[in-house]
């Protein structure tokens, strides 16, 4: 550890070791109070990507209308736009949400998991393309999608339903529905994620993703459980045997190739490895596989740790103007870019507040997500610093989910006192 990153964590621990139980619980109120007035779309039951404004009633007037959408303006992922990480954000929820409930046994959740359950259920669904997991749903007319899709999209979403089916949160009706909806994934995941297809699960027209990024096989080291763990999770709620075979298929090699996934990853590709790895984990029979899991999770929670200390490093550099930076209406962006043919607004300065905002609670997450669950002294300390000191009514970006998350988390193992 060089000399700078000790003084980091010094600082962190010394600040952290001096917040109280109420600061902390404030805040997260604060947290949890802005991510559903503000981040929340209760037309369609979904989660937003970012603010443009704080006035009340307009924090989200930039979102595309059902006319942009159904062309698929600016681009058939939604980049950039606001519509464009829906799934991921409602599948991380889920999580958050039962995490709350383990640590309050707060009923009032239940109807705030069955709203987000609706609208992971309405992606699925609502344009009538079995499996297919739409990145978010169009709020003013609450039925039109972009047509592109992504793994990162269907992971999230798959480990969010998975982790709601297996706590006391949904009735059984509901635990129903999540047995249609994994299993309608899990078959559109077989019929498409094939060789002809270079294993691309296509957009929801049934032609190839030309970004590479619904790729489910021969993908990158942080890519390679993603396939294995839809297929489990499926197998898991509806044990049928088809989707058992899928699993036990490709989650030998899966696991082999997880192994390295690089030393310089974003949090959110290593968020979204330890959450394929933990449905593996936890269904895995054989138990030197189980244990090859377990220590990929290891090595990938010592990356998010490095990530950690990077990100709130970058962030104690940010001025509190910086943080309370609005996300632009994408349409008036001078700068767009063209990703393969897909014209995508960039957002500036605003880009990078949103990241680190989404990073600092995506990395201090992934360190909970490991049996047994720690934290050392020092990223204790920095958990509860980040905690503390953010301005959430003055934060444009959806990151909060995830501090939400992170403290949900800690809360839940005892690692943060009540």
């Amino acid at each position: 550890m060089t000399q700078r990153s000790l003084s980091i964590l010094t600082a962190a621990l010394l600040l952290g070791a001096n917040v109280s139980a109420q600061v902390l619980s404030a805040q997260v109120d604060r947290a949890w109070d802005m991510t559903w007035s503000r981040f929340y779309l209760p037309s369609v039951h979904t989660f937003g990507d970012y603010l443009s404004s704080y006035e009340k009633g307009k924090e989200q007037a930039h979102l595309p209308s059902a006319e942009e959408v159904k062309r698929q303006y600016p681009n058939p992922c939604g980049y950039s736009t606001g519509m464009e990480d829906g799934a991921i954000l409602g599948g991380a929820m889920l999580s958050v949400l039962c995490d709350r409930y383990a640590v309050t046994q707060d009923d009032s959740l239940r109807e705030k998991a069955a709203n987000v359950f609706a609208g992971l259920r309405r992606c699925v669904t609502v344009h009538g393309v079995r499996g297919f997991v739409a990145r978010n749903v169009c709020p003013q007319d609450a039925k039109s999608t972009y047509s592109n899709s992504s793994r990162d999209q269907v992971t999230h979403f798959v480990h969010g339903l998975w982790q709601y089916y297996h706590s006391p949160l949904p009735d059984e009706a509901t635990k129903r529905q999540i047995r249609v909806v994994l299993a309608d994934v899990a078959e559109r995941m077989i019929a498409f994620v094939t060789p002809e297809n270079d294993y691309d699960f296509c957009r929801a027209d049934g032609t190839r993703c030309p970004l590479g990024i619904c790729r489910m096989w021969n993908v990158q080291a942080h890519e390679a459980a993603r396939l294995p763990m839809i297929y489990a999770a499926a197998w898991d709620v509806t044990r049928n045997e088809r989707y058992r075979e899928q699993w036990r298929k490709y989650a030998g090699d899966a696991v082999e190739q997880s192994a390295n996934p690089g030393e310089n990853k974003p949090a959110y590709a290593l968020l979204q490895m330890q959450c394929s790895l933990e449905v593996l984990h936890a269904l895995e029979p054989d138990p030197a596989l189980k244990a090859q899991i377990h220590t990929h999770m290891r090595h990938v929670r010592e990356l998010a740790a490095k990530r950690c200390t990077n990100v709130l490093s970058s962030l104690s550099k940010k001025s509190p103007e910086e943080m309370r930076m609005l996300g632009p209406d994408w349409r008036m962006v001078p700068e767009w870019k063209d990703q393969k043919g897909y014209p995508n607004p960039q957002w500036g300065p605003f880009r990078e507040i949103w990241h680190l905002t989404r990073e600092a609670g995506e990395s201090a997450l992934i360190l909970l997500m490991v049996e047994p669950p720690t934290l050392t002294a020092e990223q204790n300390a920095s958990l509860k610093k980040l905690l503390s000191g953010f301005d959430y009514t003055h934060n444009a970006s959806c990151g909060i989910i995830y501090h939400l998350a992170a403290y949900w988390k800690a809360r839940r193992h005892q690692l943060i006192e009540p």
